[in-house]
């Protein structure tokens, strides 16, 4: 017998190490799960349901995937593992059968302003390599093509030890870098109001700054006060020249104030370093409104906004330079990539081909690698994340997706779904949380945690397959086959918002006329123009309100009450009803627990090793003086209130002693978005993606606003609350608001008064208007994308 025919012969036993086929998980207790036990097959396509907050990531990513993680960092020296985020254990008994977990979850990409698609893809990088050996006229080495370093030179005298003795040689140096010297590598420039920054009838210390943060009683008072540079005491519009070019624009200076050494740096250059830096959507409110007043952003003059030198723009390929090259689309540049034929660089063409050929597989081929990273939405930094695994040759790898599907068409659903079971189909556990029915059937096993959320959830509903998932009688199984009827009528318009000439990114100079007084929805394939269109054209108008899918930013500090303003009227009622002062009643200031500063925890930072947080046992984990907890209002001390649910406090604002018509507001529209079971002092790192979402969508009901813009507010959604969101959406427009959805999700579209299609397809394929009436109407005439999917939705036709 041959040796080839030997090793096809089956084994008559099972080798034990064969039998290691599920994960399993006993006693799960992260956040809100109450002694989960599960088993996951592996080499499966696993997905997680169940509405927003019953568990469903406390058992994946903060249970499954954290443990996962915390176990491959200790197989590193306690050296490395000193340089590695510190994890704690999760809170479980036994985690068995766990392998490698790559995680891809929707955290936007890096905020920093230099971080670009091609950066954080490496695609840059290989460009570099590629145009350093190639690119005619030759200027250098790669990193004579990165926007990220600066060209410098320099000469001097140097020290050499040779023979016993030390030898003075004279040696100069220069880099070649690709970084543009005017903008410093960030394509724009920065033109700041003198006027926003300080107020020049004032002196220093009689309250002149009006920069957030830069305040004279700590220690920007000791610098100013103590540097002599200026008399911190004079009016700014007395200042001479050279006192007021020390204040703005002082480089980085040692200074000695009161014994301490401190280094003193003029205005200018600091806000440049702590605000400019970063990207402006990645800074907190008050910054962000200070930057948008103080500072005018223009593209760069010299490098016309490719961030490159003159250099490095002028080395080329074929007639195409790096600059021109990352301002392609990716899928032209693709094309570009295929043609070049070099059998020197064949290994790096070859990876270079691989990389941007995986962004046009995973739907994102509309983009360029020169795009801002901080400007990506969630799902296309998701699917960006996933381009690195997508041509990966490791098997038995646990990958983690947190709802994959968000904003993508139900055209860009199927490539997905395709991309994921392609995952699996190597020989991978692929673990998905997911609330869309077209990927919850392509599932091989199926976990619905619930029965609700919070309180309510943290347990296995059902486990099983698709088919037992659908008899099972639980809320996702009732709900799973659901689909919206088109309307039967629809509302008449009282009017229209004019939209002409829009061209942002790839838009082709559109007009259009959005319908006021009705439900409008903007659809379309990912990329195809519609967040250009509404941010572009129509957000920042005056009466329109903006709720985007920005990341909620907040401390273990920071909860619901505090998020939504809700504390203030709830402080000055406590105060009024005791006579005493509202600060008592906050955490972070005077009422705070003197033991633990108003965490409610000790911390214990134990280096290398996760920390330990020990609930403070002076207050007990409540976070206030006990002597702040003997005052009371309609018989609940300020402890007690936070830890109502939203349902609770909305009864207890409502009537009696403690009615208080601004908390019971407030807690209205928490109730209205299907938050009525969150706590009001849960920290908002706790709370999961749709959950954040939709506290962001209450707060910005309370704006005063006559047209509102919810970009996919179904986003984290389970297929039992989008009803209750398209019932929200109905009150607001029959309140006389106007309201404009960017959406993909079929539901919404069929329930909407005017549908507005662009497209035909991604990129330069789109930023036209393809369909423009009701949703019966594209329905009926199934033109585009959009409409042969959401004829299959509605049950008229098949899908294309």
């Amino acid at each position: 017998m041959s040796r080839t025919s030997k090793m096809a012969t089956p084994s008559a036993e099972l080798q034990v190490a064969d039998s290691h086929d599920l994960i399993r998980v006993q006693g799960a207790r992260e956040n809100n799960l109450k002694d989960v036990n599960v088993e996951i097959p592996k080499r499966r396509l696993t997905v997680f349901t169940g509405v927003s907050g019953s568990g469903k990531s406390s058992l994946v990513f903060g249970t499954i995937a954290a443990e996962s993680q915390r176990m491959i960092n200790e197989t590193y020296s306690t050296f490395v593992q000193g340089f590695m985020p510190s994890l704690a254990r999760p809170d479980v008994d036994v985690l068995d059968g766990l392998t490698t977990a790559i995680i891809v979850d929707q955290e936007r990409m890096g905020a920093n302003a230099r971080s670009t698609v091609g950066t954080a893809t490496d695609a840059n990088a290989l460009l570099r390599i590629l145009f350093s050996r190639l690119g005619q006229p030759h200027i250098g080495s790669p990193q004579a093509y990165s926007f990220n370093v600066a060209s410098i030179s320099g000469a001097g005298a140097v020290s050499i030890e040779r023979g016993g003795e030390t030898v003075k040689e004279r040696r100069s140096f220069s880099i070649t870098g690709g970084m543009c010297a005017r903008c410093e590598g960030r394509g724009s420039v920065t033109d700041i109001e003198l006027t926003a920054l300080y107020d020049d009838a004032k002196s220093l210390n009689g309250g002149a700054l009006t920069i957030p943060g830069y305040g004279m009683d700590g220690w920007f008072g000791r610098i100013f006060n103590g540097c002599g540079f200026f008399d911190p005491n004079k009016p700014i519009a007395d200042f001479t020249k050279t006192e007021l070019g020390d204040l703005l624009h002082k480089e980085p200076t040692r200074i000695k104030v009161e014994g301490i050494n401190l280094t003193y740096e003029g205005l200018i250059p600091k806000i440049q370093k702590s605000m400019l830096s970063k990207d402006i959507d990645s800074l907190q409110p008050h910054i962000r409104a200070f930057v948008e007043r103080a500072v005018t952003f223009t593209v760069c003059p010299d490098c016309n906004g490719t961030r490159l030198s003159a250099g490095a723009r002028s080395s080329k390929i074929n007639e195409i330079s790096i600059a021109d090259a990352c301002a392609m689309q990716i899928s032209d540049l693709a094309a570009w990539a295929q043609g070049l034929v070099e059998p020197s660089v064949a290994p790096l063409l070859g990876s270079l081909q691989q990389l941007l050929n995986s962004f046009v597989e995973i739907g994102l081929g509309y983009l360029s690698l020169d795009r801002s990273s901080g400007t990506l939405s969630g799902g296309e930094s998701q699917r960006t994340k996933m381009i690195r695994h997508l041509g990966s040759s490791l098997t038995d790898v646990t990958y983690v997706f947190d709802e994959p599907t968000i904003g993508l068409h139900p055209h860009d659903i199927q490539r997905m779904n395709t991309l994921l079971l392609q995952l699996r189909d190597k020989g991978n556990t692929v673990l998905v949380v997911e609330h869309k029915p077209e990927m919850i059937m392509i599932a091989d096993h199926v976990i619905d945690l619930g029965p609700g959320a919070g309180t309510d959830g943290g347990t296995v509903v059902f486990e099983g397959s698709l088919a037992g998932l659908r008899s099972s009688g639980t809320l996702t199984g009732r709900h799973l086959d659901d689909r919206a009827a088109v309307k039967p009528s629809v509302r008449t318009p009282v009017g229209t918002l004019r939209v002409r000439g829009a061209s942002a990114h790839n838009l082709k100079s559109v007009d259009v006329d959005i319908p006021l007084g009705v439900l409008a929805v903007l659809t379309g394939v990912a990329g195809s123009g519609k967040s250009s269109l509404i941010h572009g054209s129509v957000s920042g108008r005056a009466g329109v309100v903006t709720v985007d899918q920005g990341a909620i930013k907040g401390s273990r500090r920071s909860n619901p009450a505090t998020y939504t303003g809700m504390l203030e009227p709830v402080r000055k009622a406590f105060a009024k009803a005791n006579g005493v002062k509202p600060a008592l009643f906050s955490s972070n200031s005077e009422g705070a627990c003197p033991n633990c500063n108003g965490a409610g925890v000790i911390y214990t930072d134990l280096g290398m090793m996760a920390g330990v947080a020990i609930p403070c046992e002076v207050c007990e984990g409540k976070r206030f003086q006990a002597s702040v907890l003997e005052y009371r209002l309609g018989g609940r001390d300020i402890s007690e209130v936070l830890a109502m649910s939203v349902t609770e406090a909305n009864e207890f604002f409502d009537v009696g002693e403690a009615r208080l018509p601004a908390a019971h507001a407030i807690l209205g529209r928490l109730a209205d978005v299907g938050l009525g079971y969150l706590s009001l002092g849960q920290p908002l790192p706790t709370l999961s993606g749709g959950e954040r979402q939709r506290l962001k969508l209450a707060t910005n009901m309370a704006e005063k606003g006559e047209v509102y813009i919810l970009d996919e507010p179904t986003a984290g959604l389970h297929l039992a609350d989008v009803e209750k969101l398209l019932g929200l959406l109905d009150r607001l427009v029959d309140s006389g608001k106007s309201v404009i959805v960017i959406e993909h999700h079929q539901a919404v579209m069929a329930h909407a008064d005017w549908i507005i299609d662009l497209g035909p397809g991604a990129g330069h394929d789109g930023g036209q208007i393809v369909f423009e009436g009701t949703p019966a109407d594209l329905v009926a005439a199934r033109t585009t994308l959009t409409g042969e999917h959401l004829a299959a939705y509605v049950g008229v036709g098949a899908s294309a």
